[in-house]
């Protein structure tokens, strides 16, 4: 995804949640345990179905001093095994390119697999509406500073 704009201020949204104080949009999602400067260990909330909230916990590290990574690796959850990054580019000085990278492992073969792929498709609507967030708000942002 293309933001428009700086890296550091889309970094500086994404790492919010962790290294600072959440929004009121995401305190009921996102709840740090410990923080340091850079890493954070986090448990998410999210919505599975109309009464079901699955929780995860996970370690958040953060990669400075140019702003260009975030990872994420799962220690509780519904799957044994989740790694995941966000990689954030400058294009130009005003323009970043936001990618996101995964890895989901499973066990118990055939049942673990079906189980695998459902838990999958809610992480990827997370990380997108993640992302939609992200990029409305930096891009926001950046409108609000370049207005005289």
């Amino acid at each position: 995804m293309q933001v428009a704009a700086a890296r550091e201020d889309v970094f500086d949204l994404l790492a919010q949640p962790y290294l600072g104080r959440a929004t009121r949009a995401l305190q009921d999602k996102v709840q740090v345990w410990e923080r340091g400067t850079d890493m954070a260990l986090a448990a998410h909330r999210t919505k599975v179905g109309r009464r079901l909230t699955a929780v995860t916990v996970e370690t958040v590290r953060f990669t400075r001093p140019q702003p260009q990574r975030i990872d994420f690796r799962l220690l509780r959850g519904p799957v044994p095994y989740v790694v995941e990054s966000f990689q954030l580019a400058a294009e130009s000085g005003t323009v970043t390119r936001l990618e996101y990278s995964g890895a989901l492992g499973t066990d118990g073969w055939a049942l673990g697999a079906w189980w695998g792929q459902l838990v999958a498709r809610r992480w990827e609507a997370a990380v997108e509406a993640t992302f939609a967030a992200v990029h409305a708000e930096a891009e926001r942002r950046a409108a609000r500073r370049q207005a005289p």
